[in-house]
């Protein structure tokens, strides 16, 4: 009889239960990646989106819990998960520096294998950029063919954003915000308001008195850091492998990228920091 006794009594058969393949489901997760040619390097640009896709889906988990504390006045947990989402983004900073060792010649050498397909097509960034307040109509078309994407976006976009939220608390909280950015159409893109700019100068000038609202404030901040250091890094990375040329899902490229680098997200804590 086989001995399947290991020395520091870890068990050896699986056969009939659960194994951390199994828990894992890694014979899909490891039999996704179907490169489209016969090219080494392949593999690398597919595995490194896939990993991003995943480190996205905790990211929109986290951001969606995190909103829902934040409208339940329930901030301590969502700091936690704030906190998170800020070192997953960290996280997927990271990952820009294995991408980028794809050279133009072996990226050139796959590249018509993607046809049209372009990461601007993302669901799940979309998601992310919807949760943060990012909201454009426009920009869930790619996915009207994918009925369940769609409704599942579109329902992102019709509801309040986290920051959405954390102005809405602004306001249950005593603060003078202006009631259109309390109850409005979330689907249009916000704007620069000064009655939210003020608030958060009063919640940074008595950090005593307003200290939960202070650390959101910082959390928010700090998860829009990293969201600028990913989309430059990004940008970054993309220019070394494909330099000027047009992206395969039809983009200008490097200069859409650039565009969104201009994106501001919480606007009014940063003009806080001028007020201060």
């Amino acid at each position: 009889m086989k001995d399947t006794t290991h020395p520091d009594g870890a068990r050896l058969d699986f056969a009939g239960t659960m194994s951390y393949g199994d828990y894992l489901d890694l014979d899909s997760v490891l039999g996704a990646q179907k490169p489209r040619s016969a090219d080494h390097n392949e593999m690398l640009f597919i595995i490194q989106h896939q990993a991003s896709e995943l480190w996205m889906k905790l990211m929109i988990h986290e951001l969606v819990a995190a909103r829902g504390h934040v409208r339940s006045d329930d901030l301590p947990p969502a700091f936690k998960m704030l906190a998170r989402v800020a070192r997953i983004m960290a996280q997927l900073n990271q990952s820009w520096d294995v991408l980028s060792t794809l050279t133009p010649a072996e990226y050139s050498s796959f590249r018509g294998s993607l046809g049209a397909s372009s990461g601007f097509q993302s669901h799940q960034y979309r998601t992310v950029e919807f949760l943060l307040g990012n909201k454009s109509a426009v920009l869930m078309e790619p996915h009207r063919h994918r009925e369940a994407l769609f409704r599942a976006l579109d329902e992102q976009h019709r509801a309040p954003s986290l920051y959405d939220e954390a102005i809405r608390l602004l306001a249950r909280r005593g603060f003078d915000i202006d009631p259109a950015w309390v109850e409005r159409d979330w689907t249009v893109p916000r704007e620069f308001n000064e009655s939210v700019c003020r608030a958060w100068v009063q919640v940074y000038k008595d950090t005593e008195q307003h200290w939960e609202l202070y650390e959101l404030a910082e959390k928010l901040v700090d998860l829009e850091d990293a969201f600028r250091q990913w989309r430059f890094r990004h940008v970054t990375t993309v220019e070394r492998i494909i330099g000027l040329k047009r992206g395969t899902g039809g983009t200008s490229g490097v200069s859409y990228l650039r565009r969104v680098l201009d994106v501001v997200l919480f606007p009014e804590l940063w003009r806080a920091r001028t007020e201060l």
